[in-house]
């Protein structure tokens, strides 16, 4: 299915912009008169080049289900994050690099987007390549692999996006 590019109306791109805003405020952590304004010109230059072509559309349902997704991923992390640190730790350092060819079923472009992200977010894994369904994970030992290979960050991921139209 083909997007459509439907513009938003000025309100919306007041609102996207000032999020931007936030968030530049929020990465940026600096208060001087010069980095606002820029931060300011570039949020707005920003949602207004986006405004055409914005494949937002408030799906509420689909936000929600993101939003209940973050807990359990930032879970994982950190059980990632422990383990690697007792690989880091251990004396003999027991890695075993690897690469893993992981074929997704995922049909829609963010649900793949979020899964590349999420495996590279968890410790231990780096999402290397991503061609369509196609994943090329980098591993840093067995067990970090297996969790990538059992696909369970996968199906998490299915759960969200289940009502939405495939785009692949």
């Amino acid at each position: 299915m083909a997007t459509r590019s439907r513009p938003i109306s000025s309100e919306f791109l007041f609102l996207k912009s000032m999020a931007l805003f936030v968030f530049w405020i929020l990465f940026s952590a600096s208060f001087e008169w010069i980095h606002l304004g820029l931060g300011l010109i570039f949020s707005f230059a920003v949602a207004w080049l986006n405004s055409g072509h914005s494949p937002f559309v408030p799906r509420f349902r689909l936000w929600l289900r993101i939003f209940l997704y973050l807990p359990w991923l930032f879970y994982e992390i950190i059980r990632s994050s422990l383990h690697l640190s007792k690989l880091i730790l251990h004396p003999a350092l027991p890695i075993d690099p690897h690469l893993i060819s992981v074929e997704s079923k995922l049909r829609h472009h963010a649900a793949v987007v979020l899964l590349g992200n999420s495996i590279t977010l968890t410790p231990g894994t780096i999402t290397a390549e991503v061609d369509r369904n196609n994943l090329i994970v980098h591993a840093i030992d067995k067990v970090s692999g297996e969790e990538v290979v059992s696909k369970k960050i996968e199906s998490k991921i299915a759960d969200i996006f289940k009502d939405e139209e495939p785009d692949l």
